[in-house]
């Protein structure tokens, strides 16, 4: 029997492995179940890298199976090899808390927690390793995975040339024990992750099934990894990651970044990050290929991954940044909306004095020199704050400075500078 959420599943090409897919879609197809998917509290922000795992753990939630959103308290602290190729730096546990409060107000943006049947739980896996001793860990489980079996190990095998500590080859043994935890205390029959994580999903699943004389019923999917059609990291800007938390990245700057989203790559997008239905999806294909300056399927992308992630007041927030900058009508915006709007744009410090336009304009390397500064002015081809100004003798005072802070200077149609106070 064809299980209709692994279907959805496979055409949004959001599997990538399983350790048995027939197994799993029987089990779909007779009960709904606990599933889980970690993740370790090394920053206090996920970027939009990590979340695929998690919306496909929500796509599960949707068909009225039970999330287990687990916080890597303890593994935290040890470090997880994947994907590296030097140790990571170890966190203090203050750190890790810190951490872990930051990740859970952002599952709770896009998961249902509550009292129902299917509602999410969040649980730290500090809370069990912590209490076991070192002889319990190397008798009870140290014992169950043979050396061989872990040199065999992606993650581990990589790592051997570079070097790897027994702390950080010992993480997979860890992650398996938090699947055995989950399968015995939590009903978990299924662990979601990243690519990355399928040597530790498989480790998992060998001890569950070396610690329980039934047939152990777990099973394991990854999703692979998301790249853009161009060959360039998926998830990076200029600036950095795009993160999850508004103060690393702003509403305004996330939305920019899925709105800028290319042709080749935004039917892919909204398949693997949005919850539109296949039909929805398929009518923005069409207009991708029949309307492409309309940029209908940006629109929506970015306005879902805004609304999910910061909220229906971030996303006006953010239409109206886009709004006020393509029109030129920079004084609908606040000036911290201003701030969010210019943060990436040339920048320049100068003293906070009055001054001069031609003088300031000079002095902030927005014009080569005074004599330029002088056509530039004259010639309506600069604006402060939104507003033109066109008189070479305009002092630039303390009305122009937001916030008492900074001014935004437009030279032509397209060319904003900051002027920093200090």
């Amino acid at each position: 029997m064809t299980n209709a959420l692994l279907e959805d599943l496979k055409w949004r090409g959001l599997i990538y492995q399983q350790t048995d897919e027939e197994g799993l879609e029987k089990l779909l197809s007779g009960e709904k179940i606990s599933l889980y998917v970690g993740v370790d509290p090394t920053a206090d922000s996920m970027h939009i890298g990590h979340i695929v795992p998690l919306l496909t753990l929500r796509r599960f939630q949707q068909a009225g199976h039970k999330p287990v959103l687990l916080v890597g308290g303890a593994t935290g602290m040890i470090g997880d090899p994947s994907g590296r190729s030097t140790e990571r730096q170890l966190l203090t546990k203050e750190q890790i808390e810190k951490n872990v409060n930051g990740l859970k107000k952002q599952m709770e943006r896009i998961f249902e927690f509550g009292d129902s049947e299917n509602s999410a739980i969040l649980v730290n896996n500090y809370e069990w390793i912590s209490q076991m001793n070192v002889i319990d860990f190397l008798r009870d489980y140290g014992k169950l995975i043979n050396v061989n079996y872990m040199l065999a190990k992606d993650t581990i095998a990589s790592r051997l040339e570079s070097g790897i500590s027994f702390t950080e080859f010992s993480y997979t043994l860890l992650q398996g024990i938090d699947f055995n935890y989950l399968y015995d205390h939590y009903n978990v029959r299924l662990q979601v992750g990243g690519s990355d994580q399928w040597g530790n999903i498989t480790t998992g699943l060998e001890i569950i099934r070396k610690t329980h004389n039934e047939e152990a019923k777990a099973y394991g999917i990854t999703m692979p990894l998301v790249t853009k059609a161009d060959g360039t990291k998926f998830g990076k800007t200029a600036s950095g990651a795009v993160w999850l938390d508004p103060e690393k990245t702003s509403p305004y700057e996330f939305y920019q970044f899925w709105i800028n989203t290319a042709d080749a790559d935004v039917v892919k997008y909204l398949k693997i990050f949005t919850f539109l239905s296949k039909e929805e999806i398929e009518a923005l294909a069409v207009s991708v290929e029949e309307e492409p300056h309309l940029r209908k399927a940006q629109k929506v992308l970015a306005e879902e991954m805004t609304k999910l992630i910061h909220g229906e007041e971030a996303l006006e927030t953010a239409k109206r940044i886009t709004d006020a900058l393509f029109s030129g009508d920079l004084k609908s915006l606040s000036a911290s909306e201003m701030r969010d709007a210019f943060k990436d744009v040339p920048t320049a410090e100068i003293a906070k004095v009055d001054k001069n336009i031609v003088d300031l304009l000079v002095e902030a390397n927005i014009s080569p020199s005074k004599r330029q500064a002088r056509e530039d002015v004259a010639n309506g081809a600069i604006s402060i704050n939104g507003d033109k100004v066109t008189d070479v003798n305009y002092i630039v005072g303390s009305k122009e400075r937001l916030d008492d802070e900074f001014t935004i200077i437009r030279r032509g149609k397209k060319k904003y500078h900051m002027v920093k106070y200090v």
